[in-house]
């Protein structure tokens, strides 16, 4: 099954067209995209101290399988300061998001690294190793540092 095609130009994530119709993916990007980039509804503990919004997706409250959320927990992180600990959370958030590529076995395994290549950048490489061959994607994250915890 085909989803509409989301492609990452290296700032963005934007539908494309093609010969005026919606272009498709056949492949994962899309569904990477999806779960690593859409907000994940969060515990009230998880959230940093003065916020009350623990996001999330609507749809999810109708989930097929009792506790079946879309999206990541990345989200958490846009006020962390750039530290090793930020990495970790980066890394298992993402490979969280990403399990149930291989809870529906569509992959093998998943990982996940990151980094901070430079100040107000976090880059996220995830690897997917799925039965016809390993894919990868690298994202390039700004950061948004003046608004960093001190």
């Amino acid at each position: 099954m085909s989803d509409v095609a989301l492609e990452y130009s290296g700032e963005s994530f934007d539908i494309k067209i093609v010969k005026n119709d919606l272009k498709l993916d056949e492949g994962l990007q899309t569904a990477v995209i999806i779960s690593l980039f859409t907000d994940k509804r969060c515990r009230v503990e998880e959230l940093n101290a003065g916020e009350t919004d623990r996001a999330g997706w609507w749809g999810d409250m109708f989930a097929d399988l009792e506790g079946d959320q879309i999206g990541s927990k990345l989200w958490l992180l846009r006020r962390e300061k750039q530290v090793p600990a930020t990495l970790v959370r980066y890394e298992e958030y993402a490979k969280e998001s990403l399990q149930w590529l291989i809870d529906d076995k569509i992959a093998t395994a998943v990982t996940a690294t990151a980094s901070f290549p430079e100040r107000g950048r976090v880059d996220l490489e995830i690897g997917i190793q799925r039965p016809q061959g390993a894919v990868s994607f690298k994202y390039s994250l700004s950061w948004n540092a003046e608004s960093a915890r001190e």
